[in-house]
C-alpha cells in the first residue's frame, strides 16, 4: 500500500506510540485522523483531525464511523483504561478483569470499523512482549496481549483480502511511565538492563513497524516484535 493520499483512523493517536504513527503517516502523505478520549492533549497537529471517541463505547464508534468512513487505515493503540500489575495471587480481581477493557476496545473498533475499511485496507492491533515472555506481576498485561494477539490470527481469513497484524512493543519510553524524568529514567533502565538491547525504545521505532504492517501487502495475521530482545533475555 502507498500511503500517500489513503485516509487514515488512529485511536490512541495523541500521545505516545499512536501519535508517533500518526506523525509518520502524515509525513508519507496519508490524511490521518487522531482519536483519543481526550484529544486536547494533543494541542494543534497542522493537518491531522482531533476527534474524541472511548473505543468502549460502541455507540459512539458507530456513529464516528459512519463520519469518517470511508478509510483505508485502521490503527488502534489505545489503552482502554488501566492496568493490573502485581503478584496474581494478590490481585483485585476487578483490575484484573478491567485491564481487558483494551481487548474490548480493540474488538469493538475491528466489529464497526471494517465495514467502512477500504477492500485492500490494513488494520493494525498493538500488544505487548509480556503477551509472549511474561514476567512476575505481568499476568493481566500478559492474558490480555496474547488475547489481542490471537483475536487477530482468528480474524483474519474472516477479513481478507483487508489485511490485519499486530505489533508488539517491549518497554518503551512512552507518557504512560509518568512526568518526574529521574524516577521514569531509573525505572526503564531497571526495566530493561537484560535485555539484548539494555534500553528502552522509543514510540517512533514502534511506529515505524506499524507503518510497515500497514504498506506491505504480504504480511496479515501476525505479530511483529519491537521488544530490544525481551523475549530472549
Amino acid at each position: 500500500m502507498d500511503v500517500k493520499g489513503k485516509k487514515a483512523l488512529v485511536f490512541g493517536g495523541t500521545s505516545g506510540i499512536g501519535l508517533a504513527t500518526v506523525m509518520q503517516l502524515q509525513a508519507a502523505g496519508a490524511n490521518v485522523v487522531a482519536i483519543s478520549r481526550d484529544p486536547s492533549k494533543a494541542g494543534d497537529i497542522p493537518g491531522v483531525t482531533l476527534r474524541g471517541c472511548d473505543v468502549r463505547d460502541a455507540d459512539a464508534l458507530t456513529a464516528l464511523f459512519q463520519e469518517e468512513g470511508p478509510f483505508d487505515i485502521l490503527i488502534s493503540a489505545a489503552t482502554g483504561g488501566s492496568r493490573a500489575a502485581g503478584p496474581f495471587l494478590k490481585m483485585d480481581m476487578a483490575g484484573f478483569q478491567g485491564s481487558f477493557d483494551k481487548l474490548w476496545g480493540y474488538t469493538n473498533v475491528v466489529r464497526f470499523g471494517a465495514e467502512h475499511l477500504s477492500e485492500y485496507g490494513s488494520i493494525v492491533l498493538v500488544s505487548g512482549a509480556p503477551a509472549r515472555r511474561a514476567k512476575p506481576g505481568q499476568s493481566a498485561i500478559a492474558a490480555v496481549g496474547g488475547a489481542v494477539e490471537q483475536f487477530s490470527r482468528a480474524i483474519a481469513a474472516e477479513l481478507a483480502p483487508r489485511r490485519i497484524n499486530v505489533v508488539s512493543p517491549g518497554v518503551i519510553d512512552t507518557p504512560m511511565f509518568g512526568d518526574d524524568a529521574e524516577a521514569r529514567g531509573k525505572m526503564l533502565v531497571g526495566a530493561t538492563g537484560k535485555n539484548l538491547i539494555p534500553r528502552a525504545g522509543t514510540p517512533d521505532e514502534v511506529a515505524k513497524a506499524i507503518v510497515f504492517a500497514v504498506e506491505n501487502d504480504f504480511v496479515t495475521g501476525t505479530t511483529i516484535e519491537v521488544d530490544g530482545g525481551w523475549i530472549l533475555s
